[in-house]
């Protein structure tokens, strides 16, 4: 299984950035995904996550109404928009899943795949 992220980049605070997630090598379609994101001397947090079945989305409190999470089932491929960005909101972004035909997780302990994350840095 392969969980490829890009997308990270440095940005000034009210900018935005688009994160994408190819994965490869298990079914997609049959995996909630999810966004987690880990700042300097902080633990694992999690961002947003979007179902297998409804698509139904959820996000932290922090991000709630600024970043969108979405999917695409034909390309493998897993979104975040990250809109109104803060310096708060720098951090290592990573893309994972809990088990196939899971639902959402948000115990960092409970997902079973880890993209390779991508650095996200919001300037002041």
């Amino acid at each position: 299984v392969q969980l490829q992220a890009s997308g990270g980049g440095l940005v000034q605070a009210g900018g935005s950035l688009r994160l994408s997630c190819a994965a490869s090598g298990l079914r997609f379609s049959t995996y909630t995904w999810e966004w987690f994101r880990q700042a300097p001397g902080k633990e694992r947090e999690f961002v947003a996550s979007i179902t297998l079945t409804s698509g139904r989305t959820d996000y932290a409190d922090s991000v709630k109404g600024r970043f969108t999470i979405s999917r695409d089932n034909v390309k493998n491929t897993v979104y975040l928009q990250m809109n109104s960005l803060a310096p708060e909101d720098t951090a290592v972004y990573y893309c994972a899943a809990p088990s196939e035909y899971s639902r959402r997780v948000v115990n960092p302990h409970d997902i079973k795949y880890w993209g390779q994350g991508t650095q996200v840095t919001v300037s002041s």
